[in-house]
């Protein structure tokens, strides 16, 4: 029996430091954690490191995480995960809400916490849109600001005139601070 351990943030700018920390005092090794950066939201198949720990993990492993919303904020991902492991006998456990899916009352946990994740995540949701409808009603401009056209009419005479010296588009956006797909895109909005 291995002990396994996982971690997600969603952004980069937050910290794994208090989940690796909690897993390493669980007794998991430092090189049978594996963490992804990467939203909740995503599906645990759609997750770089989830899909290596269920490739890795073998019937008797315990995958153990800090808490069961480090699985995902969807219920019915966290659920399917569970149960996908599950089914090849391999055991989860969560640090911190202290939940073991084996038994009638953990799994009743299990669902009620993946409920609440889900709920919360939903309210996040509906605050922020709540909050750029409310900027838009105000007269609130949001977005990057638009390029004013004489500056972009320069960029694109910079970039042809680097095209007809043979550079790339990509070589020619570059030029000028652009992706290739923002020159085609200035070049269409510009000729239409």
């Amino acid at each position: 029996m291995r002990l396994l351990g996982y971690t997600r943030i969603s952004t980069a700018t937050q910290d794994a430091q208090l989940q690796l920390d909690a897993l390493l005092n669980a007794g998991v090794e430092a090189r049978d954690i594996f963490s992804d950066v990467t939203s909740g939201a995503k599906k645990a198949s759609a997750r770089p490191a989830m899909s290596k720990l269920l490739e890795y993990a073998e019937p008797g492993d315990v995958v153990i995480v800090w808490r069961i919303d480090r699985l995902g904020r969807s219920m019915l991902d966290v659920l399917n995960t569970i149960a996908k492991l599950d089914e090849r006998n391999i055991q989860v456990r969560s640090i911190t809400d202290n939940i073991d899916p084996s038994t009638a009352s953990g799994r009743l946990m299990l669902n009620l916490l993946t409920s609440m994740a889900e709920y919360e995540r939903e309210l996040i949701v509906e605050r922020v849109n709540a909050g750029i409808a409310a900027a838009r009603a105000r007269g609130t401009t949001l977005g990057r600001p638009a390029t004013p056209r004489e500056q972009v009419v320069e960029k694109l005479r910079i970039a042809q005139e680097a095209r007809t010296r043979g550079k790339t588009a990509a070589e020619a956006a570059q030029l000028v601070g652009w992706s290739r797909a923002t020159l085609y895109r200035q070049q269409s909005a510009f000729t239409d």
